[in-house]
């Protein structure tokens, strides 16, 4: 399935994060951690002027509205709600 974001509006990809493990040596699982506020852009909508699809953008915690497709969680928000994009 694909999304077309419309207007000024963002479909962002969580960063995947690597499993994190404790100093004591405990792993925790993703269901206790909190979302990334990175991510990668897949798709933009036909106003969005700052960001294009493959850049990695900085978002706010509570942002956007989260989607779930095929077990993969997006994120869909407006453009100014991006904080930053993430020079490599």
């Amino acid at each position: 399935m694909k999304i077309k974001p419309l207007k000024d509006r963002v479909v962002v990809k969580y960063s995947s994060e690597e499993l994190e493990k404790t100093p004591g040596g405990i792993y925790v699982p993703d269901v206790a951690k909190e979302k990334p506020q990175k991510g990668t852009v897949i798709e933009i909508g036909s106003e969005v002027k700052e960001v294009k699809v493959g850049d990695t953008v900085l978002f706010d915690k509570y942002a956007g509205s989260k989607i779930k497709i095929d077990d993969v969680e997006y994120l869909i928000i407006k453009e100014e709600e991006i904080l930053g994009i993430v020079e490599k």
